[in-house]
């Protein structure tokens, strides 16, 4: 009942009150499917392009944190192929720093500072960190295109931008990265 309630407050205020550049709507009548969409910020790789997210709310929300994964390819040392995120308060404390406190519109805020600002100390994709670090107009190229092919509409139509893993892969070692025939490890962000 706390979890109903406490979305349906949330919910109310994503739409009366989004954060600038981020919209978020439940995946048809169902509250623990919800879909968000963020504007890339000005200045950032990521500008001009619309990332979605898809949101899973756990039952036992708000003490556990929602899960969230980018269904929109993006070119980020704490973002995965499959979209998966590496964001403090998308998990649990020791690890983590999700609280109660915290909310889908706060964190979903976090997530747009995390693009404008990576953390490549922590990250999931290991090339794309090192990149960062060491050959930062090469991880601007990279991220800018990546922008360009997978978050810019093109047309008024509706299309999947999702690519699947072989996709996002080839084009990761097309783009002109140094890679072994294997991925590089990655670091597990649980």
């Amino acid at each position: 009942m706390q979890k109903a309630s406490r979305l349906k407050r949330e919910l109310q205020m994503l739409s009366t009150e989004p954060p600038p550049g981020i919209t978020c709507w439940q995946v048809e009548e169902r509250m623990d499917e919800l879909r968000a969409q963020i504007v890339g910020g000005a200045g950032t790789p990521y500008e001009g392009g619309l990332f979605s997210l898809e949101i899973t709310v756990p039952e036992r929300y708000p003490f556990e944190p929602p899960k969230m994964r980018f269904l929109t390819a993006i070119y980020h040392p704490n973002i995965d192929n499959s979209g998966r995120i590496c964001h403090d308060a998308l998990k649990l404390p020791p690890k983590g720093a999700w609280r109660p406190s915290l909310n889908i519109s706060t964190v979903l805020t976090s997530i747009q500072l995390l693009m404008a600002e990576p953390n490549p100390d922590d990250p999931l994709m290991a090339d794309i960190s090192s990149e960062f670090k060491y050959n930062k107009p090469l991880f601007m190229e990279k991220a800018r295109k990546w922008t360009q092919e997978h978050a810019v509409q093109k047309n008024m139509g509706v299309t999947d931008n999702t690519p699947d893993q072989k996709t996002l892969s080839h084009k990761r070692r097309a783009s002109g990265t140094q890679q072994e025939a294997v991925e590089p490890p990655k670091k597990t962000c649980v």
